[in-house]
């Protein structure tokens, strides 16, 4: 009986000074965000002032749900938090064997809430302020709840929970932050493949996965639980169209994408080595929940034209195919409703063909479709100018509302969004992909270094960051040059 007691004891002390504190015209502690010295980024041990044992995810479980308590402190990775910057002064804290962040469990407010692990929603639950007392140590203060991470009950056993209550500033509130680890640390350089045409990345359940352009019957795709990883993991076949005379030949730009919790793979082949003149999509669906496969074969979407470059739009509830096409003289981006990730349906339409000069050296070319959605906005990026050229470049169509298939709910950017800078040519054939913890956007695309080298094997898959402007455009910045150094990605 004597912990219940204890916490009744503490709520009474909490209630008299707050008596005593409006007694004499105090406010109670402020609860608004203040500044502090922690380093997002920076990954600590936290460990508390009352009874000296670390913060711990038990059991070390990656299961969303798992609860916060206290144990001996072993530096283990269920043991290490860093503070992710939330904005308006809030942090999430983030453990770095699961990448979920502390969470006050089912939304709940009231003293002695359990907190948990959960994935990163973004919610005021996950949130917290960091304030800095004069000793060194910290306390953080849910933004939801406005309650404090507390030690329940006073305990200081191995495994005793950590709720929230009501903040009092005792030691039981308090924290003290050791670093382990800089987040900042890092050896990821582009790029990430040679010979690395036509690239794409999704991260998926803890692993990035990688396929490119083969040139030949097959697809292959390659993963690591980093990305500088993914320069040395070794390639898989994981389809092979040998033999098979429509599709045998000239394999390129394989995307891969999941669908209603499946995953699709598309990709681009024909009947020659040499002559591209019967290229056309192929779908396979995989028959495991990896985009490794293994695959059957689902169909051509296109059968009885020419199409390259195929990628798949969701939007308001409806799926469409994007692909790239010749019309006259102009090679275009074209959409058409899909019933199912391998079937058209209906008309197909014309959405971007080249029309400023910089999509016309070389040749007239719009190409390579890749969706970006964000904060309720569309985008869809697509290659411009001849591969052969230095100036292959990217442009940017922004959704505008109404049917997708009107050329008129599409506006075309006027000006390039990324082309060649700092060493890199030809800088383009992109697709997105988030960081492990789904807090960063990054940009996959390949380049080369030698304004000569034109649409072959030399072209690089490289990798980089990108943000968002004020407008909620995409911000790509310059192509980064091989050898420097970038962060790695938030959750690795």
């Amino acid at each position: 009986m004597s912990r219940p007691i204890r916490r009744r004891a503490r709520n009474l002390i909490a209630l008299a000074l707050t008596a005593a504190m409006a007694a004499f015209g105090l406010a109670a502690a402020s609860q608004a965000p203040a500044q502090a010295s922690v380093t997002p980024g920076t990954w600590y041990v936290i460990t508390s002032v009352h009874s000296g044992l670390a913060l711990d995810i038990q059991g070390a479980s990656t299961e969303t749900g798992a609860i916060l308590t206290q144990w001996n402190r072993t530096d283990a990775t269920n043991q290490q938090f860093r503070f992710i910057d939330a904005g308006d002064g809030y942090y999430r804290i983030q453990a770095r064997h699961s990448n979920q962040v502390l969470d006050v469990y089912e939304w709940n407010a009231d003293d002695g809430a359990t907190i948990a692990q959960w994935t990163d929603l973004g919610g005021t639950n996950q949130q917290w302020s960091v304030t800095e007392h004069d000793d060194g140590s910290y306390s953080f203060i849910n933004r939801f709840s406005d309650k404090a991470l507390d030690l329940w009950d006073f305990s200081t056993e191995p495994g005793a929970r950590i709720s929230q209550y009501t903040y009092t500033g005792d030691a039981v509130q308090k924290w003290e932050l050791d670093t382990v680890g800089d987040g900042s640390t890092s050896n990821l350089t582009n790029p990430i493949r040679e010979n690395g045409a036509d690239p794409w990345i999704e991260y998926w359940d803890g692993y990035y996965y990688l396929s490119t352009t083969t040139w030949d019957s097959t697809v292959i795709m390659r993963r690591a639980t980093t990305l500088e990883g993914l320069k040395t993991a070794s390639d898989t076949v994981v389809w092979d169209d040998s033999g098979v005379s429509n599709r045998c030949c000239s394999h390129w730009a394989p995307e891969f994408h999941r669908i209603d919790g499946t995953w699709y793979l598309m990709y681009t082949s024909g009947n020659s080595q040499t002559n591209f003149d019967g290229q056309k999509l192929h779908v396979l669906r995989s028959t495991s929940s990896t985009p490794m496969g293994p695959y059957e074969f689902m169909a051509t979407p296109l059968p009885n034209q020419w199409n390259i470059d195929g990628s798949y739009l969701e939007l308001n509830g409806q799926l469409y195919l994007l692909w790239s096409e010749w019309i006259g003289s102009d090679q275009t981006v074209r959409i058409a409703l899909m019933s199912n990730p391998w079937t058209v349906t209906g008309s197909h339409s014309t959405i971007a063909r080249p029309s400023h000069s910089w999509e016309t050296v070389g040749a007239r070319v719009n190409e390579a479709p890749a969706v970006l959605q964000h904060d309720g906005q569309t985008f869809i990026t697509f290659s411009a100018s001849s591969c052969n050229t230095p100036d292959y470049k990217l442009g940017l169509l922004t959704y505008t509302g109404g049917d997708p298939l009107q050329p008129g709910s599409w506006s075309k950017r006027s000006t390039p969004v990324f082309q060649q800078g700092n060493g890199v040519y030809g800088a383009a054939h992109n697709g997105f992909f988030t960081s492990p913890d789904g807090t960063e956007h990054w940009l996959v695309y390949h380049g080369n270094t030698s304004p000569d080298q034109g649409c072959g094997s030399t072209r690089q898959t490289r990798v980089q960051p990108f943000t968002f402007n004020a407008d909620g455009t995409p911000n790509f910045g310059s192509p980064i040059a091989n050898g420097v150094t970038l962060p790695t990605p938030s959750g690795e």
